[in-house]
């Protein structure tokens, strides 16, 4: 167990902006199409962070023609291009699993001001 500490601690960590559950962020994700590489923006709601050290992941959400769409992002990961927080969420929950169940209006979070 302390060799994957010790291998976490060396290990190159990106440099991503402060952000927490209940946010909008717009995250940057590498899709690579044969040759070519590209730049896809994915915006949506933080609902959930799990994990710890080198294996964190968050969760985000958005509403996509109707249908509600999560995607799961390493932290770490190298198709990560960028992550910005377009607005600040107030939310008293760890996890916002509860939007699942809602639509329109009341899936929205209210901004931090």
């Amino acid at each position: 167990m302390d060799a994957i500490k010790i291998i976490e601690s060396t290990s190159v960590k990106k440099e991503l902006p402060q952000f927490s559950i209940g946010d909008t962020v717009r995250v940057g994700v590498r899709i690579r199409e044969g040759k070519n590489e590209r730049v896809q923006m994915f915006e949506g709601t933080v609902i959930a962070f799990k994990g710890t050290g080198i294996s964190k992941t968050f969760t985000v959400r958005r509403i996509s023609y109707g249908v509600g769409v999560e995607r799961v992002f390493p932290m770490n990961s190298a198709n990560i291009d960028s992550v910005q927080v377009v607005r600040r969420g107030k939310v008293r929950r760890a996890k916002l699993y509860y939007l699942r169940d809602r639509v329109g209006k009341a899936a929205r979070v209210k901004e931090d001001i």
